[in-house]
């Protein structure tokens, strides 16, 4: 049965005449041994892996791989494995893929069953910015509309709705974003009369990791049917440069196809979901490892591209005609490429919001702190292993342009990476004599800062002289704002000890007021180590949620994605603002467009109670457990598709 039925309103049973037959339990081969290593307390049920028509996929998976040359895109011949998954089991349900009649369906009930993927409207690109727009309308209705209320709760007399209603509501109201209490066969089953509302909260989260892990499947046959494996473009590629775009895109995408199975299967088996994140932690802990691979190789993923672009007409063509397909909705080639990375860190997300539902100390608490601190793990690695690359890249560049005017300092290291750059000028001494009143009252220097060193130099055309360094922890600002408008860009640097173990006071100006305050904070990110002005601090602890995504373009900024929450460190009046997102804790400058302020102080209470909430139960749970959750749950991860539920 395919969960396609669910939007059909077909919730698969066996008439009552027809006695099901126990599944043979076939010795896996050495092969099938080691797709489904159940080392990390995960087995799938026998029939799964051994039944004839799993092992007819992957017999047509080979053959797929030989065909697909041939296969033209955008015809609608989709060669993806998962494709072949959903053929098989809509030939076993006609009466399986030899022929024999195993259960009587009728012609009706079968035109209704399709394929989960092809039942999202949306690709990915489509169906995850839609579902951030609602996180941002939800605070918005939230934090404005009724200003007044705390967050929570649910006014009957008023008409005021808690924000899990007003979430479902926006999702309801979203074409194409299906609720799990508005398939027929919930709503035919009478468990909405039955659950508490907390717990139908809970199964729309799990349902939304579900249906937007198909979302996210079905862009990623679009990038493999229409780009990978389109024989026009693969012609205008030399070998290594179709590795150079596409990586291991196709381990990416068998890892999304194992996990999308298992999701599926899960709510074959049950219309109330038990659970999804013993299978998200299976899943990461075993097969996810392939996003680290392909998100490293991100950065030479777009070079490359663009080095493509610019030296290959007839590449630049052929992409230019495959990205105005229909299918392709109107979105760029780079999109499907980053949807791996954007996909990882998005479903860590997901699983943060099912935690931030489980009740303490349950079953379902104990999995999502393991499936989060999984993910947690690989988006880590996927974000230290871009930076090291990147980093060392630039310390290379950087070391070939300074010049050392007396000590040579050592900058490339495997512990050290710029923060910020950039030019400043730095106040001369007072004018005593005519002759000095020609010269300019400011010097240009050219600051690098490092995580553990600055360096102050001269530029001359391409290099840069050093004239003075220091460690990072040496270093102390003061804001001169307080002493006048003309000091207002100004700020002293003092560093207690340079290069020649002596005490050095630089006296700089910026271009901006935003600059000054971005270099400040650089410098000296501990507050005690800087004097500021009283104007530079809020008396409250702001939050903001950002509307729109932005790229950072300085070591120092942040990037963001919508709906993101932060908490608001810094500002300037010209434009910027410094702030720490609440799931990751990553700090960093953005501008203010990007972002609107969260005004409700109770929605920023439940905000930072949620983010407190995470982390408490990640280090916890991590090391002293939830225990009676993981005592529970130790049955359920040895495996999660004969999931016990109890009500």
């Amino acid at each position: 049965m395919s969960v396609a039925t669910l939007f059909r309103g077909k919730w698969g049973q066996k008439p009552k005449d027809v006695t099901e037959k126990q599944p043979v339990v076939v010795q896996p081969s050495q092969e099938e041994h080691d797709d489904d290593d159940s080392s990390t307390g995960f087995s799938r049920e026998p029939i799964r892996r051994n039944s004839r028509f799993y092992r007819s996929m992957r017999k047509k998976r080979l053959i797929s791989s030989e065909q697909s040359e041939n296969l033209l895109p955008s015809n609608g011949e989709f060669s993806s494995t998962h494709a072949l998954y959903n053929q098989n089991a809509a030939d076993k349900r006609r009466g399986g893929v030899g022929g024999k009649r195993t259960v009587e369906i009728s012609a009706a009930s079968y035109s209704q069953q399709r394929d989960f993927t092809a039942e999202m409207t949306f690709l990915y690109q489509e169906y995850r910015d839609t579902s951030k727009q609602q996180e941002i309308e939800q605070r918005r209705q939230r934090d404005n509309l009724f200003p007044g209320v705390k967050a929570g709760t649910v006014g009957t007399d008023s008409g005021v709705m808690s924000p899990p209603v007003l979430q479902l509501q926006l999702r309801n109201s979203a074409q194409s974003l299906t609720l799990w209490q508005n398939l027929e066969a919930v709503q035919a089953s009478g468990l909405l009369t039955q659950l508490l509302h907390k717990e139908i909260i809970m199964q729309e989260a799990m349902f939304e990791l579900v249906t937007s892990e198909a979302s996210y499947y079905k862009s990623l046959e679009i990038l493999e049917t229409h780009f990978l494996r389109n024989p026009v473009l693969v012609n205008t590629l030399s070998q290594s440069d179709m590795h150079f775009l596409f990586s291991n895109i196709e381990e990416v995408m068998k890892a999304s196809e194992r996990f999308l199975m298992d999701l599926e299967h899960r709510i074959e088996k049950s219309i109330l979901i038990p659970d999804v994140c013993d299978i998200v932690y299976y899943h990461a802990a075993k097969h996810f490892n392939v996003f680290i691979t392909y998100v490293i190789n991100q950065a030479y993923q777009e070079k490359n591209y663009r080095r493509i672009l610019d030296g290959n007409q007839q590449f630049r063509d052929t992409m230019a005609t495959l990205e105005n397909y229909p299918c392709v909705k109107g979105l760029s080639f780079t999109s499907f490429l980053i949807l791996p990375f954007q996909r990882i860190t998005r479903l860590k997300l997901l699983v943060q919001n099912i935690l931030k539902k489980a009740e303490e100390n349950s079953e379902r608490e104990a999995n999502a702190i393991k499936a989060h601190h999984e993910l947690e793990k690989i988006v880590k690695e996927c974000n230290e292993g871009v930076r090291k690359m990147s980093r060392t890249e630039e310390l290379i560049s950087i070391e070939k342009t300074l010049e050392f005017k007396s000590k040579s300092v050592p900058i490339i290291s495997h512990s050290r990476w710029l923060l910020k750059k950039g030019d400043v000028q730095q106040m001369g001494g007072p004018k005593s004599t005519r002759t000095m009143r020609s010269r300019k009252l400011y010097q240009p220097v050219y600051l690098f800062l490092f995580n553990n060193l600055l360096l102050v130099t001269k530029r001359s055309g391409d290099k840069f002289q050093v004239i003075d360094s220091c460690t990072r922890a040496m270093l102390r600002t003061e804001d001169l704002e307080d002493q006048g408008q003309q000091l207002a860009n100004v700020f002293n640097l003092k560093l207690l000890e340079n290069q020649d173990e002596r005490e050095v006071n630089y006296m700089l100006k910026t271009s901006s007021m935003s600059d000054k305050l971005r270099w400040i904070c650089a410098l000296t990110p501990n507050r005690r180590t800087r004097f500021m002005s009283t104007s530079a601090h809020q008396p409250d602890s702001p939050q903001v949620q950002c509307i729109q995504s932005y790229s950072a373009q300085e070591p120092d900024e942040l990037s963001t994605e919508m709906a993101d929450v932060l908490n608001l460190l810094e500002r300037t009046d010209d434009g910027w603002m410094m702030g720490e997102r609440l799931h990751d804790g990553e700090r960093g400058w953005f501008p203010s467009r990007v972002a609107e302020e969260i005004q409700n102080k109770e929605v920023r209470a439940q905000n930072l109670r949620e983010a407190i909430r995470i982390q408490q139960a990640h280090e916890g749970g991590l090391h002293a457990g939830a225990k009676s959750g993981v005592r529970a749950g130790r049955h359920a991860l040895k495996d999660p598709t004969h999931y016990k539920w109890t009500k």
